[in-house]
């Protein structure tokens, strides 16, 4: 009944048959189960024909060979829980309970979290800024490779590429430094699903060698919210111990209506990829042609990086880092106004910058309404006469403090609640993160000092999402 179709065809060829739902789920595909009944119909449990996600023989099986089929890995996995279970599940299968993992500073909380539930002493890289638009540089090989020979213990490294800002890495050079070593090399790409399906994108880590690689494909592609993928390449990952982490760390019952909806995406890509990607290229080119003038708001692109040294090896065009850096508005302020001037409404503002985000789906009228706002706007920013100093969350991301304790041991312990301003020479037990991203100032085992006291009181004071301070500025720190 269900060979050779896609997952859609088939739930909604069942949908259609006569066969009565004496199972779950509950609203039993009954039309008058309320206003989002009509997406009943495809929501199904693991019934006869529609095989199971975690020992996939038939049509799931299928599905995520048409995944593998379209990235090129050994082997992919479907996941219903995003990309933060993949990543969870990566660090996991990658390394015991007690080792010792290297871990980019600006990686997502999803892999301290993972950190935790495996007891792991964790080692930092720090990237280093690109100070002309505030954000993380990509990440070094060489200084990986010094940090590897200091910390010989080390099971596997991990690191986001492309940056929440789109900031690509030098994944081949990172993997042949890791690989050397005997160590995995796993990358955080939530935020490129859509690289390596076209000539006009990156080739993404897949092709450059890591060993497990993290698609969020809802981020940049067609596919609904929740949903990922988890690519594995060579043998040095247990396959079958990463296989137990997806299991454990996913529901049991998996949502077909995600399931459909990530094998429909990849059927979308095999058919319309190449020209959508092709028109994405197309309509990036002509939108910086009309924001080349701009005199206030800069546009993040490598040429203007072209004469400086950074680590970053490219630059996502679907992420586009409007700046108004040493002008007299701040990223707040410029969203507020693409907001409720303009109904723009942008992924995210920094300080400095706001982002936003465009994929293959975005048409040229999205990319057009974009360029007139920013050419508007750019007519009544002026420069600023203020020395800007340091920018509020971006110093912090990137300070080194003092671990007095390993990551689990402060998260597990007892904690107590103490104001923010009297945090100074306290351990941290909870994560205070800057979101977006979700990377952290503080992580738990940390001591507080007054410079990030300070630092974590100028991002709320800019109006920026700090997590792990209440509102009335109180946060958890070890017990003394």
């Amino acid at each position: 009944m269900t060979a050779g179709k896609s997952l859609y065809q088939a739930l909604s060829d069942y949908a259609a048959s006569d066969f009565y739902p004496y199972h779950m789920p509950g609203h039993k595909r009954n039309p008058a189960g309320g206003e989002m009944a009509d997406y009943h119909k495809i929501d199904v449990t693991e019934i006869d024909g529609f095989d199971n996600l975690y020992h996939a023989k038939g049509i799931l099986k299928e599905a995520q060979l048409r995944a593998n089929r379209l990235y090129g890995a050994d082997e992919t996995f479907f996941m219903v829980n995003g990309g933060s279970c993949g990543v969870m599940a990566a660090v996991m299968a990658a390394t015991e309970p007690m080792d010792e993992i290297l871990i980019a500073r600006n990686c997502h909380k999803s892999i301290y979290n993972a950190a935790i539930l495996q007891g792991l002493i964790v080692r930092y890289y720090y990237p280093k800024m690109i100070s002309d638009y505030d954000i993380c540089d990509g990440a070094s090989a060489d200084e990986i490779s010094v940090l590897l020979d200091s910390y010989p213990e080390v099971k596997a490294v991990v690191i986001t590429s492309p940056t929440y800002e789109g900031v690509l890495s030098d994944i081949p050079g990172i993997a042949a430094v890791v690989h050397g070593r005997g160590k995995i090399l796993i990358v955080d790409e939530a935020h490129g699903s859509h690289f390596g399906l076209s000539s006009h994108l990156p080739q993404g880590a897949i092709a450059g060698g890591a060993d497990l690689v993290i698609h969020s494909l809802h981020k940049t592609l067609p596919a609904m919210t929740q949903t990922a993928l988890l690519h594995v390449n060579g043998d040095r990952v247990d396959r079958e111990k990463l296989r137990g982490y997806l299991c454990m760390l996913q529901s049991s019952s998996p949502s077909y209506v995600l399931m459909a909806s990530m094998d429909s995406c990849m059927k979308f890509l095999e058919e319309q990829g190449q020209e959508r990607f092709a028109a994405m290229r197309g309509h990036y080119e002509s939108f910086c042609e009309k924001t080349v003038s701009l005199a206030h708001i800069h546009i993040g692109k490598m040429t203007n990086l072209s004469q400086k040294k950074h680590e970053l090896k490219g630059w996502d065009l679907g992420k586009i880092v409007i700046s108004v850096k040493g002008t007299n508005m701040s990223g707040k302020e410029l969203a507020d106004i693409l907001r409720e001037d303009y109904h723009l409404e942008m992924e995210m503002a920094a300080q400095t910058y706001v982002l936003a985000i465009m994929t293959l789906m975005d048409e040229a009228t999205g990319w057009q309404r974009l360029a007139d706002a920013l050419c508007e706007i750019d007519g009544r920013i002026e420069e600023s006469t203020d020395d800007a100093g340091s920018v509020p969350g971006k110093s912090a991301l990137n300070r080194q403090l003092k671990s007095r304790m390993p990551l689990a041991r402060a998260f597990h312990g007892e904690w107590e609640t103490v104001p923010l301003q009297q945090a100074a020479g306290r351990v941290a037990a909870g994560f205070i993160n800057l979101y977006p991203p979700g990377s952290p100032i503080v992580a738990p085992g940390e001591l507080l000092d007054e410079v990030v006291i300070r630092q974590i009181e100028e991002c709320r004071g800019a109006g920026l999402n700090i997590q792990g301070v209440s509102e009335s500025g109180e946060i958890t720190v070890v017990a003394s």
